[in-house]
């Protein structure tokens, strides 16, 4: 049975659906306003991971993932940008889709818009004034009333007395206490507004969230996920917003993945080490970046480097360099088809019923490259090529990933390596077997491996 560690309860639990065989999950998605950098990437990648092995499972997933194409940096940004926020949004939308689709990660079932739900909004906001945890502040504003909800905390828990004005609260002179936060923000000057029962304006960042959920997957659902810097308040005002107003349960699992880390220091603008996908896929093939996040556990830190990335591609290079191997010496096309009842398969289902334990499960698969390279077995290439593919990966032609990689710094790049090669056919056609093996021994010494065969020389990075 499949265990996920549900951070409100803090503690590994057997996932029992609500709906028998079928899983409703939410994750928060983007705040379309730039490129999406690593810490966008590991929740791209963890999330689908998980809707994966869900399917895999024989559950049928009904995956939400919302797009923020309104707040605060998005108007900015579009008016420092002078352009307008539809532009803005359209185009960071549109990279957001190219670098997760590079990623290899599936569209959502649903990826609402928040612009597109502001009614469910406002209906969500009127009930909780009708239940008393809302109130409309002196300036126009409508405020969520935090101590009038009694579980407030149970997440991330927080104490409310415990909680610090300013302490990643809003401090404002108009609300009745420090932590109320806001749920509608009255209209200001050259900002999009909407008409409301409390005047035009525009909603808060929090209500978007429990308002695009109960509309998808209803006011009671499975799964929901993110960040872990969601937790606090973001989550935390979920819960308190949608059981404020619907009066029951809202999720039963909530799944939150770890940090990323860049040489051991968090991941920010501030700090100068923050990376976007785009400038990483400049430097690595994306399907590496896919695997070392993959190789982590997804609620441990992820700690990014150069090292670590290359790492990552000299492993994966071993999984597609057992497959070409085998690929040569079988020469058949292989179905791949996962058999259940072998003990790699076993153990791999196990790993990943085991709160998608991806690091063991990747050691699954390096255990099965070892068995095809002592043994170029169809059924195990099968295998290989069956699991990896339920995380997203070895599902290309291995020649094709050995040599695509972009190269790192100091690397020799696939154009000077391609000369050489064609330099040593060259020398090898007039006889000059000493500048031959100069130039494999030049190119070995660049980390190149060089492999003759009937259908010629094919390289791959050592």
């Amino acid at each position: 049975m499949l265990k996920i560690y549900n951070s409100l309860a803090r503690e590994k639990q057997a996932f029992v659906p609500i709906t028998p065989g079928s899983v409703r999950m939410y994750v928060c998605g983007m705040t379309v306003y730039d490129y999406c950098h690593l810490g966008h990437a590991r929740v791209l990648v963890v999330f689908d991971m998980v809707q994966r092995w869900l399917r895999a499972s024989g559950l049928h997933v009904t995956y939400v993932r919302n797009i923020t194409d309104i707040d605060d940096k998005i108007i900015k940004r579009a008016h420092d940008n002078q352009q307008s926020i539809g532009e803005l949004t359209a185009r960071f939308i549109a990279c957001m889709d190219e670098d997760a689709a590079a990623l290899g990660v599936d569209k959502p079932d649903h990826e609402p818009r928040a612009t597109a739900y502001v009614p469910q909004m406002l209906e969500l906001i009127g009930q909780l004034e009708r239940n008393g945890l809302a109130y409309q502040a002196a300036g126009g504003d409508v405020n969520f009333s935090v101590r009038k909800f009694p579980d407030y905390g149970k997440l991330s828990g927080k104490s409310i007395d415990d909680l610090r004005a300013g302490d990643r609260v809003e401090v404002d002179g108009a609300k009745e206490d420090p932590l109320d936060f806001v749920l509608w923000k009255t209209a200001r000057e050259g900002e999009p507004s909407w008409p409301s029962p409390w005047g035009n304006g525009r909603p808060g960042w929090h209500i978007e969230c429990s308002a695009m959920s109960s509309e998808l997957l209803g006011k009671h659902f499975d799964i929901h996920g993110g960040g872990q810097d969601l937790q606090f308040p973001h989550h935390e005002n979920e819960i308190a917003q949608s059981e404020g107003a619907h009066r029951c349960h809202f999720v039963n699992y909530w799944m939150h993945n770890g940090f990323v880390r860049v040489a051991d220091e968090k991941m920010s603008k501030s700090l100068g080490n923050f990376f976007t996908i785009r400038e990483i896929l400049k430097k690595y093939d994306p399907e590496v970046l896919r695997f070392f996040i993959l190789r982590a556990h997804y609620r441990s830190p992820l700690n990014y480097s150069d090292s670590h990335l290359d790492d990552a591609r000299q492993a994966l290079s071993r999984l597609y360099t057992a497959l070409k191997a085998a690929d040569a010496a079988v020469k058949v096309e292989v179905e791949v088809e996962v058999d259940w009842h072998e003990p790699h398969a076993q153990r791999f289902k196990q790993a990943m019923n085991d709160d998608f334990n991806t690091p063991e499960a990747c050691a699954v698969l390096f255990d099965l490259a070892g068995e095809i390279n002592r043994q170029h077995s169809s059924a195990l290439v099968s295998q290989l090529r069956g699991l990896a593919g339920l995380l997203g990966l070895l599902k290309r032609d291995p020649q094709a990933f050995l040599q695509a990689a972009p190269a790192s710094d100091g690397e020799t790049s696939v154009e000077h390596i391609e000369a050489l090669i064609a330099d040593r056919l060259t020398a090898k056609q007039r006889k000059d077997y000493g500048a031959a093996d100069r130039i494999r021994g030049e190119l070995q010494a660049a980390g190149i491996i060089l492999e003759d065969g009937a259908s010629g020389t094919t390289w791959r990075r050592s």
